[in-house]
């Protein structure tokens, strides 16, 4: 497939990495494998948004249900974060990449904490392209944390009921500062958003693929952004043409 770009490219991009354990059991591997090569998948594709000129790539790394996982699957997760935060400070140093992490990762292991913490405050200040990683993370319990926070807030007569409108929520959401994704991809052929941005996906173009997420890569990238170029982004409205002819076939206006 050609490298080439289409014309249209989303500015943010999130994704629901998934079909990992599928993709190793079908090789009949361990599930580990298909998250190592899962880890791969994410350099890959994060490199190729920030080559292509991709403000933002958010990546659902591990969601508040995914501790129901097996321990062993779990303690392999949070281990080979670590080194992939590690990694990306040296990467992120080299190509001005920011790190941002959204969820409550107050909640994740205290080592993981640690990494995390480095490498957000290493990347803080570069102005390139920003990896939020969604840690710990679920749409529905970011929302009840702003609205508690709110709610804080009028208790405390910082604010009255009346002030808390959908600018002012959302500046109380862990995305806070963030233009919302024009494109969300899903990898593994699932057809749900998983507890994933809830409330920022309300225009989001979905792109969902069958590829499992370790087999997602420089070609399958682009078409999901080849795909999104050619769809027209209404937001609600008509479209460019029904806007047309819907004017065309006005009534004139009586005169008085």
């Amino acid at each position: 497939m050609s490298e080439r770009l289409p014309e249209v490219l989303p500015r943010h991009v999130a994704i629901i990495m998934d079909g990992n354990g599928r993709w190793a059991r079908e090789r009949g591997l361990p599930r580990v494998e298909g998250h190592e090569a899962g880890f791969e998948s994410a350099r890959v594709v994060t490199e190729c948004c920030r080559d292509w000129g991709i403000e933002v790539v958010t990546l659902y790394a591990f969601s508040t249900e995914n501790w129901k996982r097996p321990r062993e699957e779990v303690r392999f997760l949070m281990s080979r974060l670590r080194k992939f935060l590690r990694e990306h400070r040296k990467e992120s140093a080299e190509n001005n990449v920011r790190l941002r992490a959204i969820g409550d990762v107050e909640g994740l292991p205290k080592r993981v904490q640690n990494e995390l913490k480095k490498t957000v405050d290493l990347t803080r200040d570069h102005t390139g392209m920003t990896v939020v990683l969604a840690l710990n993370y679920g749409g529905r319990q970011e929302i009840v944390q702003a609205a508690r926070a709110l709610a804080r807030k009028v208790r405390e007569g910082e604010m009255e009921p009346e002030d808390v409108e959908m600018q002012v929520f959302g500046d109380h959401l862990y995305t806070a500062g963030l233009p919302e994704p024009d494109l969300m991809i899903r990898t593994g052929g699932e057809m749900r958003l998983s507890n994933f941005l809830l409330w920022q996906l309300q225009y989001s173009e979905l792109y969902m693929t069958e590829t499992y997420w370790p087999d997602f890569r420089k070609e399958e990238l682009l078409k999901a952004l080849r795909d999104y170029a050619r769809r027209e982004r209404r937001y609600g409205g008509l479209s460019r043409e029904k806007a047309r002819s819907s004017r065309k076939g006005a009534r004139p206006k009586r005169k008085a």
